[in-house]
């Protein structure tokens, strides 16, 4: 799936100077006076200018953690939190909420095990740690549940609509973000709305992760096949949850995608 493309930045606006130009016989005291405050508002202008054209992904830079199992460093957004609980059990925490030290992994199922073999939660919190047993399984499971619970916001909100023609119409507006479709669904009808709805809208996502029943069931319907959501926070951050879920399940734990 293609990144996300940034919005285009804005023209900086310029301040009119004329005016300054037509008062160079009102006295020295007022012209200076009258230039300090103009080269004032102009750095002003300029300041305004520049936090409105630049995209708030490019003015701070994302927090970064280390993975322990590779040693990286990346943005927190794209690795998966743990916390260790007052009992000593993992937690996963993918919501970067609970209270605790953070314990960071890049997202991968083979990862997972082996920062599990390696007894390396137990070191990097420095005390014993237990893991659940289904690990592996509670966080695919996790995983999943953001993704459509997140789905479900853009259902009640206005910004998700199901259904064949209705998603194609989306598509051919160019209304759409994001384009989820199931995995059990047909073929050919998947190929030609993602062939649509990337002719109008070329940075369009397509995810095919979930079940025409899980989609459904996100959606307050027995089953959904094709899924538009709208341009929006809501779809950026599916499409961040979404991501993490395909690196766990189908990449290794140095980013490298894994064969089937």
């Amino acid at each position: 799936m293609p990144a996300i493309q940034p919005n285009p930045p804005r023209r900086r606006a310029r301040p009119n100077i004329m005016g300054l130009a037509m008062r160079g016989k009102e006295g020295t005291r007022g012209e200076g006076r009258h230039a300090r405050h103009a080269a004032g508002t102009h750095s002003t202008l300029a300041r305004s200018a520049h936090s409105r054209s630049a995209p708030s992904h490019s003015t701070a830079a994302a927090p970064e953690r280390r993975c322990i199992l590779s040693g990286e460093v990346l943005a927190k957004e794209a690795l998966l939190r743990f916390v260790v609980g007052p009992d000593g059990v993992l937690v996963p925490d993918f919501g970067n909420k609970l209270p605790g030290r953070g314990l960071w992994l890049r997202p991968s199922r083979e990862g997972l095990q082996k920062a599990a073999e390696r007894n390396l939660f137990s070191r990097a919190a420095r005390q014993a740690v237990r893991l659940p047993e289904d690990l592996p399984e509670l966080v695919a499971r996790q995983l999943r549940q953001r993704c459509l619970d997140r789905l479900a916001l853009a259902r009640r909100a206005g910004e998700a609509v199901a259904g064949h023609d209705k998603v194609r119409g989306w598509l051919k507006e160019g209304a759409a973000a994001l384009l989820l479709q199931a995995t059990d669904g047909a073929a050919e009808p998947r190929r030609r709305l993602a062939a649509l709805g990337r002719g109008h809208r070329p940075e369009l996502n397509v995810i095919e992760l979930f079940s025409a029943g899980e989609l459904g069931q996100a959606l307050g319907r027995d089953a959904a096949v094709h899924v538009a959501v709208a341009s929006g926070g809501l779809a950026d951050t599916l499409y961040q949850e979404a991501a993490r879920l395909r690196d766990y399940e189908k990449m290794g734990p140095t980013g490298q995608e894994v064969s089937a």
